[in-house]
This record gives C-alpha cells, sequence and structure tokens, in this order.
C-alpha cells in the first residue's frame, strides 16, 4: 500500500532555449510554486530539450517533494540509461525539484542538505589569451576584478605528439600567469582532453615549478582508465569530472587518486547526484569543485551544494567568459546581489529554493530568438580531427 504524500504535485514542465548557449528547465505546481532549474548541455541543449519533454510524462501529476524517488524513476525508468543528453535533462528537473521544495518548506536547499558547513566560498574565473602577454593582461584584468583564483587552458590545438615548441608554450603561458598572480593567488591549467597521454605526461613536470592549482582534464573522458598514469606523474593535484555523468564513473579515477573531481550540476544528475559524488570523494580525500561555465541556476544549484559539502574546495563562475557574448550570467535575474563575489568569494545565499530569483517575462523573450550555439570543429594540419 502506497502512503499519500502530502505537498503540492507538479502540473508543468517547460524549456527555455537562451542566449548565449542555456537551456533552462521551469516545473510549476498546482499551488502555483515554480521551480527552475538549468539542463544546459554545451552544443547538445535543444536534444535535452527534446529529452526533458519526454521525461516530464514521468512526473506530470505525481508529488513535487519526492525528489529521490524522482531522480531513480527519471535515470533508471527506461531500459537504456546514462549518457550526457539523459543525465543533463535529469540535472536540470532536478535542481528545479529541490528549488520547488526549498520555497515550499521556505529555506535554501543546502539546509535541506543538512546545513551550512561555511559561510563563504572561493570562485574562479576563466581567462584566455593565446600569447604570454596576454594571457598576463587578462589575468591582471580579472585580479582587479576582485578575483584570487583564474583557470586558463594549457594550449590551443596541440599535435598528437607535442613538439618542443608547442610545450615550451604551454609553459611560458604558465610562467606568465605566475608572474602576474604572485604567491598569494592561484591558476588552475586546464588540459581540456586535448592532449595525448603521452603530451600530457610530458609536460606536467615542466609545470611544477609553477605550482599550478590543479591540471584539468589531462585526459579524454574515454581514457579515464589512462589518469592513474597522470596521478603518479605529477606532484601537481589532478582534476577530472566535467564528462563524467554519476557515481559510478566517479569511482575509478577517485581510485586511482585524482585530487579534484569536477561534476557539472547540469550534467550529473543535478543537486541529488552531485550531493552523492561530493560524499563519495570525501570517502578518497578528494575535493568537490563543480564545473560551471554556464548560467546562473547552474551557479546557484552548484553553490546549494558547495554550503552543504565538507570538501568543497572552489567555484567556477561564467561572469564575462568569452563564450557569453549576447547575454551574461546576470541577464536574467531580478536581483544579482546573490551571485556577485566580494574579494572573490560568494557568501552563502538565503534565500529559499537556490537562492535566485529569475527574471520569467526576460527568459521567455530570449526564447523567442533561442540559441543554435555548437563548439568549434578542429582538424591538425594534415587534416585529422583533433581535440577542441
Amino acid at each position: 500500500m502506497t502512503t499519500a504524500v502530502p505537498g503540492p504535485r507538479l502540473s508543468r514542465v517547460e524549456t527555455f532555449l537562451v542566449r548565449p548557449r542555456w537551456l533552462f528547465v521551469r516545473l510549476e505546481t498546482d499551488d502555483g510554486i515554480v521551480g527552475w532549474g538549468e539542463a544546459t548541455c554545451e552544443g547538445r541543449s535543444a536534444t535535452v530539450a527534446t529529452a526533458v519533454a519526454e521525461l516530464s510524462e514521468l512526473i506530470i501529476g505525481a508529488p513535487a517533494l519526492r525528489i529521490e524517488d524522482h531522480w531513480q524513476v527519471l535515470t533508471k525508468g527506461s531500459f537504456y540509461r546514462g549518457g550526457p543528453i539523459l543525465a543533463s535533462a535529469v540535472a536540470g528537473i532536478d535542481q528545479a525539484l529541490w528549488d520547488i521544495a526549498g520555497k515550499h518548506y521556505g529555506a535554501p536547499v543546502h539546509q535541506l542538505l543538512g546545513g551550512p558547513v561555511r559561510d563563504r566560498i572561493r570562485v574562479y574565473g576563466w581567462v584566455g589569451g593565446d600569447e604570454p602577454a596576454q594571457v598576463a593582461d587578462a589575468i591582471a584584468q580579472a585580479v582587479d576584478g576582485g578575483l584570487t583564483a583564474v583557470k586558463m587552458n594549457a594550449s590551443g590545438r596541440i599535435s598528437p605528439m607535442a613538439s618542443v615548441a608547442e610545450l615550451d608554450a604551454v609553459v611560458a603561458r604558465v610562467a606568465a600567469a605566475r608572474t602576474v598572480l604572485g604567491d598569494d593567488r592561484d591558476v588552475a591549467v586546464d588540459f581540456h582532453g586535448r592532449f595525448s597521454l603521452a603530451s600530457a605526461r610530458r609536460v606536467a613536470p615542466l609545470l611544477e615549478p609553477y605550482r599550478p592549482f590543479f591540471l584539468e582534464e589531462p585526459t579524454a573522458p574515454e581514457n579515464q582508465h589512462l589518469i592513474d598514469q597522470m596521478v603518479q606523474g605529477t606532484s601537481t593535484p589532478i582534476a577530472t569530472g566535467e564528462r563524467l555523468y554519476g557515481r559510478q564513473e566517479f569511482l575509478p579515477v577517485l581510485q586511482a587518486g585524482v585530487a579534484v573531481v569536477q561534476p557539472d550540476l547540469s550534467h550529473a544528475g543535478g543537486i541529488t547526484e552531485v550531493h552523492k559524488i561530493a560524499a563519495l570523494a570525501e570517502t578518497f580525500g578528494a575535493f568537490l569543485a563543480p564545473h560551471c561555465p554556464l548560467g546562473p541556476l547552474a551557479l546557484a544549484a552548484c553553490l546549494q551544494v558547495g554550503f552543504a559539502a565538507h570538501n568543497h574546495l572552489i567555484q567556477e563562475q561564467s561572469l564575462g567568459i568569452h563564450y557569453n557574448t549576447d547575454a551574461d550570467l546576470f541577464d536574467y535575474l531580478l536581483d544579482t546581489a546573490p551571485l556577485r563575489h566580494r574579494d572573490g568569494y560568494l557568501d552563502r545565499p538565503t534565500g529559499p529554493g537556490l537562492g535566485i530569483e529569475i527574471d520569467d517575462a526576460a527568459v521567455r523573450r530570449a526564447a523567442v530568438v533561442g540559441h543554435s550555439w555548437r563548439g568549434p570543429l578542429w582538424r591538425q594540419p594534415t587534416g585529422e580531427f583533433a581535440e577542441w
């Protein structure tokens, strides 16, 4: 016999493709509570929107507060499961369900996850620049803006077996970053899955004198079985996880010794799953640093998990990132204060749910235009595909 669950029931699910490259999910209950989430899957968000529509068949009319049960049904209710499209669709719905729950109970999500373990979270921003001087200028601007940590790409397109010149260019760019940052600020270096294992192992020791905060995604996601060789080959902490979608995928990289896991709240099953990934990482002495070059809802969801996870390290945020040409982090918010950092830190949000207020009208106007963002396609000089 099933016991009735009190509280509101889900009555409506909507998706909105909004610039620059985001997919927002809006849930509504029969008593008028609105919850928002972000299901952005860069380059495939329209496909995710279709998946959200299909998954909504499983939750319309159901009690809104059965979040864990919904997560189980949404992730396992089809014989074929997993992967970035379905995981992103579930993530957006899951964030919106937590937003509804927080608003129903009048509490921020981190309170529902066990309460806050800190009062503020350190954030970092992404900086560009192909040449050392350009990197230095971009980092100086970030520091002037209050950030105490930045992340940069190790390289652009790189040869399968990196040349001496390519390796030297990586080192020169990181050296330039360290010169600007000094010893009191941090630089993370993103390999972006572009390097072969041989090239990544070769360059990592060369970067050690500049003490990167971590080296991110040194191997492509399908080659996580090789990441233990990176861990053993350098003293610099290794980070990965933006293209991993659940605890089962994070377990082997944690067993391999990665120091930092980077699940994306819009890809890895939302708040429900990432909170569990954080707990799993804690048992390995690893830190949580959620991936988030995305929109305000993704960031707000990251923060809710971060304030409840003891092993949270630092939070990525996208303000001013090069992707945000048509819109930026604050454009769909009624109040930008909860996501504005002060001296490189974000204060703990106190509002109910995700702690931010979305401008519904602005989202609907933007969705009329929509977007069709795609990542670049790179090739080597000899014509074959190159990792972006």
